[in-house]
């Protein structure tokens, strides 16, 4: 047995030919061995004051060995760079990454994540072009995921769950994503039928790990949209790493490309700071900080759509006075300890806190005009409204503040026994929210003021004079203070083994949740749910290399306090928790194309909800019925290809087919307003033969169009219409002025880089336009409502200049 004082700690990084990081790369050091991680790294203690050598081996690269002396209790730092090779034995392809591809796990690099353009550049930008993900909406991180809405995604960072503001309630107002994409060093994705050591959630898992400094590092971005600049460093003894990153985004580019004229003044920060302490050899602390401050000042001034048809143009003009201001503070901070009990033995500590400040506050009133389109080409009004149907007006008003903190503590640990890994956790979440909704709308159309379909009173003027009381034609106040505490766990068992010459993984899990509502108006409600979870997968002995997947359980998702509320912003303390069923069938085939790695992913997939909380959606604004009225069901394929299409560059197709309806109140089926019927993706990356210092990169998504919504207090079963289609394509060009730095000669003023580049964006390239949600409008004459379509932004050129040190 060796004892602390007689050892020392050997630790680092494996990294690739592409400086990625590789893992389940096996360290031996006499009779002890360990693995690396998914950020490729890796630590062991070994004996000290022995001259010892290391050997580093990966079934499809190079081995690598070394020798070393450590000195006692020294904390020894080894990074190598391990050659790829090529093994291959008669067909059968070796591929690194075996344990995600059983789990199901999708691996997104971070360079590209740093390189693909995009409106809302960053990780959720190369989510939205996997199969199964969707969004409409460039102004937005949120997403959907196989029929599934916005809060039905679970975002870790570094095992520790994240926030998003509550009051948000279009995509221009949200800012920054949590994720700071210069700090990123590994990026995990899964879609459904996921582990049950991830939390309760019914759609996906985004698993993300923050880089682990190694030596001193900085990056700097700036473009028209903003910029952003990170920095790494460790101390001399190794002991200490951080790494830290400050971003500013101003939106004003994109928005001011919309149909609706405004002055618009945004205004997004945050900084975020990870920092890593090695108490000693076995025992690691780390902290995780955020400051986030959005400020949002929007005053619109005009807006012209033209809808209709070809032989009966429509438009609607509209004229505003008034003005939004909203603001969202967030503040996170985290603490994990890390303890090595034994060689099998891992323990951690995990606690955190978030608090959100937010306040979103406007008085807006709108004229508008609904008439028809002077469509004769060559007359001098040409595109104007030549003749009014309908005049009215509206006048929104909200004063809604939102005071929240959530605080978190929780005990992880695994326990490998031979060839059987065991997984167990149990948390405690504390969320106490303060909350304030006023908001009212009054409709006036033509002189008249409209009453809301259900205040139980008919307004017929101009034809029959109204006597009554004039009310908002939606009133919505509410003043909630709410406390949920949530009592949560996990145990899970992983093996690896093999049946006859076939290698196969065995997971299976169960997560028990309990919470119990406070708002101090209905009673205290508690409530319990288990989620059992399981997969297989199983890699056959053929000379194709392929693995073969199935999983599912069943998965809960006990409310948050936005599903608590209903249309009217009052808290229901009896919510149930949201149910489940998944079942997941996926093949991941690995193979060469060209002399070059390839694979092809295909998953179909079934879920059976019951006890759902139904909703409407505005744009990414929520509201809950929170009443458990309805069943639903979602079934759908995916299909992605990846791979070197061109040599040394990732790039991928991915395609998807979903179907999901809801039956509310057993009135049958209609779609749900996630019902994306098809989805198309397409990540590429390209150089220019002739010079090969300029690089492209496209990132193209086409939608289907999702159901368009219904007005305010309307039967969601008479507005069955649907959105058109959303198309876009937004390419980036980059001139990379280091790409020769290995052939220029030492103290050249490049060689201080490790990448400079400067590029041009086109986003929406081939100017399409997107509509996001529908804008209701009466005709005062014909007493229809016309859906107008909300578009998104137009053809915008953006530059930036990226350097990393």
């Amino acid at each position: 047995m060796i004892i602390q004082a007689q050892t020392g700690r050997l630790k680092g990084i494996v990294l690739d030919d592409y400086n990625l990081p590789v893992a389940n790369v096996n360290i031996m050091v006499l009779d002890q061995a360990t693995v690396t991680d998914a950020t490729g790294f890796y630590q062991m203690t070994i004996p000290s004051g022995k001259k010892l050598t290391v050997t580093f081996t990966h079934i499809s690269l190079k081995k690598v060995t070394a020798t070393i002396v450590l000195r006692q209790n020294e904390d020894y730092e080894f990074n190598i760079q391990m050659n790829s090779v090529a093994e291959q034995m008669d067909e059968v392809i070796i591929v690194k990454g075996q344990r995600r591809r059983a789990e199901g796990i999708t691996i997104i690099e971070p360079e590209i994540i740093r390189r693909i353009p995009g409106a809302n550049a960053g990780v959720e930008n190369i989510i939205k072009t996997l199969p199964g993900v969707y969004s409409n909406n460039e102004l937005s991180t949120q997403y959907a995921v196989r029929g599934g809405n916005y809060d039905e995604n679970l975002v870790y960072v570094n095992e520790i769950e994240v926030y998003r503001p509550f009051l948000v309630r279009s995509g221009q107002q949200e800012g920054l994503s949590f994720t700071n994409t210069d700090l990123v060093q590994n990026v995990d994705f899964s879609a459904g039928g996921f582990q049950a050591k991830y939390g309760d959630k019914l759609s996906s898992v985004l698993d993300i790990t923050y880089r682990r400094p190694t030596k001193f590092a900085a990056s700097a971005e700036v473009s028209l949209l903003g910029g952003s600049l990170s920095a790494e460093a460790v101390s001399k003894n190794q002991k200490w790493a951080a790494i830290a990153g400050v971003r500013y985004r101003d939106n004003s580019l994109l928005v001011n490309s919309q149909e609706t004229e405004t002055n618009f003044k945004p205004k997004f920060a945050d900084f975020q700071a990870n920092i890593t302490y090695d108490a000693s050899t076995r025992w690691q602390w780390s902290f995780l900080g955020n400051i986030a401050q959005n400020r949002y000042d929007y005053t619109p001034l005009s807006r012209q759509t033209n809808f209709g048809t070809i032989d009966e143009p429509i438009a609607l003009q509209v004229f505003y006075e008034g003005q939004e201001k909203d603001r969202y503070d967030t503040y996170f901070g985290a603490i994990k300890s890390t303890f090595q009990a034994t060689d099998n033995t891992t323990l951690k500590f995990i606690a955190s806190a978030y608090s959100t400040l937010e306040q979103e506050y406007f008085d807006i009133f709108a004229g508008y005009f609904l008439g028809e389109v002077d469509s004769s080409i060559g007359s001098d009004s040409f595109g104007d409204i030549k003749f009014s149907r309908a005049i009215g007006t509206q006048l929104n008003h909200a004063r809604n503040d939102l005071d929240a903190v959530i605080v978190n503590a929780e005990v992880k640990g695994f326990h490998k026994l031979d060839e059987n890994e065991i997984e167990w956790g149990f948390k405690y979440t504390r969320e106490d929210i303060r909350d304030r909704v006023v908001e009212w709308e009054v409709i006036d159309s033509a002189g008249f003021s409209i009453n809301p379909p259900f205040s139980g009173s008919y307004n017929d003027q101009p034809y029959t004079p109204y006597k009554g009381p004039l009310v908002p034609y939606q009133n919505v106040r509410a003043m909630n203070s709410t406390i949920i505490d949530r009592l949560s766990g996990f145990v899970q068992w992983n093996r690896k083994s093999t049946i006859g010459e076939h290698q196969v993984w065995y997971n299976a899990g169960v997560r028990a949740h309990n919470w119990t509502v406070d708002d101090q108006i209905n009673p205290t409600k508690n409530q319990t749910v288990f989620s059992p979870r399981a997969q297989f997968a199983i890699k056959p002995d053929w000379d194709k290399d392929m693995v073969f997947r199935v999983s599912g359980g069943l998965y809960h998702q006990p409310p948050s306090y936005r599903e608590l509320r209903d249309a009217d912003a009052k808290v229901i303390s009896d919510v149930k928790a949201q149910q489940s069923i998944h079942l997941v069938l996926s093949n991941d085939y690995s193979f060469k194309l060209w002399d070059r790695p390839f694979k092809l992913i295909s998953e179909a997939y079934y879920k059976s909800m019951s006890d759902v909380n139904t909703y409407t959606l505005d744009n990414v604004r929520i509201r809950y019925r929170a009443d458990n009225n309805a069943e639903a069901y979602a079934y759908g394929a995916d299909v992605r290809l990846n791979g070197e299409f061109v040599p040394g560059t990732e790039s991928w197709l991915s395609f998807g087919y979903l179907k999901t309806e809801e039956n509310i109140d057993d009135r049958g089926f209609i779609a749900r307003p996630t019902d994306q019927r098809l989805k198309f993706g397409v990540l590429f990356q390209d150089y220019m033969p002739a010079l090969p210092n300029v690089k492209l990169y496209l990132n193209l998504v086409y939608n289907t169009g999702l159901p368009g919504g219904s007005p305010s207090y309307a039967d969601s079963y008479l507005y069955q219409s649907r959105l058109r289609d959303y198309r876009r394509a937004d390419v980036g060009f980059n001139y990379v002025f280091t790409d020769n730095n290995n052939s220029r000669p030492e103290g050249h003023w490049l060689k201080k880089f490790k990448d400079l580049s400067a590029g041009l964006e086109i986003f929406n390239l081939f100017n399409n336009q997107n509509s996001i949600t529908n804008t209701w409008v009466r005709d005062v004459y014909t007493k229809n409502q016309y859906g107008i379509p909300n578009y998104m932004t137009t053809r915008v050129f953006n530059f930036k200049i990226s350097a990393r040190l």
